[in-house]
């Protein structure tokens, strides 16, 4: 082969060689990566939920969009993981809304104590047209509200004592969620409540600088808190929803049809989530009693007491939250009622 010739091959090569990297780079570049945080072990519910979303996602976008799922707070607790969604260096975020209820104040009547008598209550109301108009409310703050993804009530557990009555509680240092309601709520009750993060609150209970803290059951179990918390007490006096939500900054880089088609994965996902918390609530209360656990039962009477010492708490703030919203909020539950009997 004459130099004329092998200079001619190498300059095909070179240019074939060229154009391979220039496609293979503009496929890259096609390619989202995404950044899911939430604060849940891995075991729990939403955490298999979110890995399910993320592989879902990926294929319906046919690999167009590939998501990153960190779990068990390794993106920092809740409060931190809303501030880096705000700003775009977080891309989509799944927990509750506590942290940022100061702000958006419609977001405390989940701290209102009994809002909610079962799970399919709560997801009429979140589901429907308050949900979701409390969703897109949040676009103020740089985020693209997805679903309310799932959701728990809470009970009340503890070092010290069983709770048989309110007046059990009295002086008992709980945490509390970082939310202006529920720190009311809370010492209305007669506690010394404590707003935390929650990746503090283990350390907190092991070295008895808190006495408990109030959450769902399936949330203890895979917290292990049984390691450090005696006894159980089911009050079912709060449900908490938990939100799957993007960064407007992350969200405007999709395409509208990559929109559409995480909006629908995200709503297939919640009925997976729901399904499964629902069911793992039902068998964890004997898995914290075989760890050692004492469990308890809170009497309706006492509830009753409970209720009436929080409702001054709970008629102030509904001035705070807004009047019209909250009639809007209870007459979803009221349709729901009716509609039941």
């Amino acid at each position: 082969m004459n130099f004329l010739k092998r200079q001619l091959l190498a300059q095909m090569i070179g240019g074939l060689t060229l154009t391979l990297c220039s496609m293979a780079s503009l496929h890259a570049q096609d390619i989202k990566h995404a950044k899911l945080g939430h604060s849940f072990a891995d075991s729990h519910p939403r955490a298999v939920a979110m890995k399910q979303f993320a592989a879902n996602v990926e294929k319906a976008t046919a690999g167009k969009v590939i998501i990153d799922v960190y779990s068990n707070s390794t993106m920092g607790g809740e409060d931190k993981m809303l501030i880096a969604l705000q700003s775009g260096t977080q891309d989509l975020y799944m927990g509750a809304l506590a942290p940022i209820s100061a702000r958006k104040k419609e977001m405390q009547i989940f701290d209102f104590p009994f809002i909610f008598g079962s799970d399919a209550e709560a997801a009429f109301v979140l589901d429907g047209p308050v949900g979701r108009k409390m969703l897109d409310g949040l676009s103020d703050m740089n985020i693209q509200g997805l679903v309310w993804a799932g959701g728990a009530f809470r009970n009340m557990s503890n070092s010290k004592q069983p709770l048989n009555a309110m007046a059990d509680m009295k002086g008992l240092k709980v945490r509390v969620m970082q939310s202006p309601m529920a720190l009311a709520s809370f010492n209305a009750m007669g506690m010394n409540a404590v707003p935390m993060a929650f990746p503090e609150v283990y350390p907190a209970l092991e070295t008895k600088a808190l006495d408990g803290y109030e959450h769902p059951v399936v949330d203890m179990f895979a917290n292990k808190m049984y390691e450090v918390q005696k006894h159980l007490t089911i009050t079912n006096h709060v449900y908490t929803p938990v939100a799957l939500l993007a960064s407007k900054k992350w969200w405007s880089s999709l395409t509208a049809e990559q929109q559409k088609a995480i909006q629908k994965v995200a709503e297939d996902t919640r009925t997976f989530q729901r399904a499964e918390e629902t069911r793992q609530a039902g068998e964890v209360v004997g898995q914290l009693k075989a760890k050692g656990m004492s469990v308890t039962e809170m009497p309706a009477a006492e509830l009753e007491k409970i209720r009436n010492a929080v409702q001054p708490v709970i008629d102030k703030n509904t001035e705070t939250i807004g009047s019209a919203f909250a009639q809007s909020f209870y007459g979803e539950l009221k349709k729901f009622r009716s509609a039941k009997k």
